[in-house]
C-alpha cells in the first residue's frame, strides 16, 4: 500500500475516532456510525488501533456485530432517521437559496433510504438465525 494512503487512511481512523467519542457526549452527533468508519480505516491503516478499538468494553462489541452482518438495533435506525429529519429540517429552514435546501431534503431522504433499505435490523437478522451460532451482543 501507498504511504501516502495509509497515513490519509489512519488519519480518517483517528477523525472518526474522535468524532464518536463526542457522539457519545453529545445527544445530536451519533457515535456508533462514527466508530464503524473509524474501524473500517483502521482495518487498513494500523491493526494495532483497530484492535484498540475492537477491545473497548462499550464499542467492540457492536463492531463485531456489525462486521458480523447483524446490522443495527431498530432503536438505533429510528434515532438516527429522527436525528436526520430534524437536521434536515433545521438545515432546510436556514438555507437561504431554494436549490440548496433542495439539495439538504433529497441528501437526508437518501440517508434515511439507505438506512432502512440496505443496513441490516439486527432484531430481523437474529430472527433468521439458528439460536446456536448467535455471538454474544451488547445490550
Amino acid at each position: 500500500m501507498y504511504p501516502a494512503m495509509r497515513l490519509l487512511r489512519l488519519g480518517g481512523g483517528l477523525l472518526c475516532t474522535g468524532l464518536g467519542f463526542l457522539g457519545i457526549v453529545l445527544p445530536v452527533l451519533p457515535a456508533t456510525p462514527f466508530f464503524l468508519l473509524a474501524a473500517y480505516f483502521f482495518a487498513r491503516s494500523s491493526p494495532r488501533l483497530e484492535q484498540w478499538l475492537l477491545d473497548l468494553p462499550r464499542i467492540g462489541p457492536s463492531i463485531r456485530a456489525y462486521r458480523a452482518g447483524l446490522g443495527i438495533p431498530r432503536r438505533t435506525k429510528w434515532w438516527a432517521t429522527a436525528i436526520i429529519v430534524v437536521s434536515i429540517l433545521l438545515s432546510a429552514w436556514r438555507l437561504p437559496v431554494p436549490a440548496a435546501r433542495v439539495l439538504v431534503i433529497v441528501l437526508g431522504a437518501i440517508g434515511i433510504w439507505y438506512i432502512h433499505r440496505r443496513v441490516p435490523t439486527r432484531e430481523d437478522v437474529l430472527a433468521r438465525r439458528n439460536p446456536n451460532d448467535l455471538p454474544d451482543l451488547p445490550g
